[in-house]
């Protein structure tokens, strides 16, 4: 498994596992957590999940699925920005940890901007850190100028991630947010990479697709991970998904194929809003 390094350092694999909607079908827990323990034995052992995801039910399953596996995770969450004030951040973090089962979070990120001021937040984020809640901290579906903000606050540079919505078919940070990530060597973590399944398939996913014997939505998830300074976290709720999911990492695109890939998702020409689902 590749990796990729936070600016501290710290190296994590380059495809994850993402768990929205997950933990919410009582029939569907028990292969929901054979999945996430699956990844984690396949080198995919960054673990992304949200206080907002089931209102904190995916967090509990999460917790159920890493049972025994906690050390060999890099496990992530997010805080509401409602909950993103300096004590509310920490008392959010306390229930996470409560739920997942662990004393610590190895990445913790504000989920989107709210109106809680910036300053507030990464206050709490610091008072965890320093507390051992928390070993890193980063935001999520923040624009350049967003980030920008949180540069400009006092401790805002501590920010070692933005977690934003990218796909082919979602391209629009590749405008300014992804150069200004880089030039601070701050990796961009992908939400979902095959846009949730929704992908047209037939054409030239499909094409690609056949002359490597595979599926078409796993060339759209190899393009995500040869894009530099990405960190992709599919969601996959079967083992069946999770192997497709890892046997993606090891396809390789030619230039002619990624090329083709470009002609028919076209990168921006222009800034456009940062889209967020």
């Amino acid at each position: 498994m590749r990796d990729i390094s936070f600016p501290g350092g710290e190296t994590v694999p380059v495809l994850g596992q993402g768990t929205w909607m997950m933990g919410e079908k009582p029939e569907r827990r028990r292969e929901e957590i054979d999945a996430l323990r699956l990844g984690v034995s396949l080198g995919m052992t960054l673990v992304d999940t949200a206080e907002m995801y089931g209102e904190g039910a995916t967090e509990r399953l999460v917790g159920e699925a890493l049972d025994g596996l906690r050390d060999e995770v890099f496990l992530v969450s997010k805080v509401y920005p409602h909950n993103a004030s300096q004590r509310g951040v920490i008392a959010a973090c306390e229930r996470s940890l409560k739920r997942l089962g662990t004393d610590r979070l190895d990445l913790y990120l504000l989920h989107w901007r709210g109106d809680v001021p910036l300053e507030e937040t990464i206050a709490g984020f610091e008072a965890l850190r320093q507390a051992g809640k928390i070993r890193h901290w980063g935001v999520s579906n923040f624009d350049v100028d967003d980030l920008e903000a949180l540069f400009d606050a006092p401790g805002g540079n501590a920010c070692a991630t933005d977690q934003v919505l990218y796909n082919l078919s979602r391209r629009r940070s590749e405008y300014d947010l992804a150069p200004w990530l880089a030039e601070r060597g701050m990796p961009m973590m992908a939400y979902s990479p095959i846009e949730q399944g929704r992908l047209r398939t037939v054409g030239v996913l499909g094409e690609i697709a056949r002359a490597h014997h595979v599926e078409p939505l796993q060339i759209a998830l190899a393009w995500v991970l040869h894009r530099p300074g990405v960190i992709a976290i599919p969601k996959a709720s079967t083992e069946a998904h999770v192997r497709a999911n890892r046997a993606a990492h090891d396809i390789n695109l030619s230039a002619e194929e990624l090329a083709l890939l470009d002609h028919h998702f076209e990168p921006p020409s222009r800034k456009r809003p940062l889209e967020m689902i």
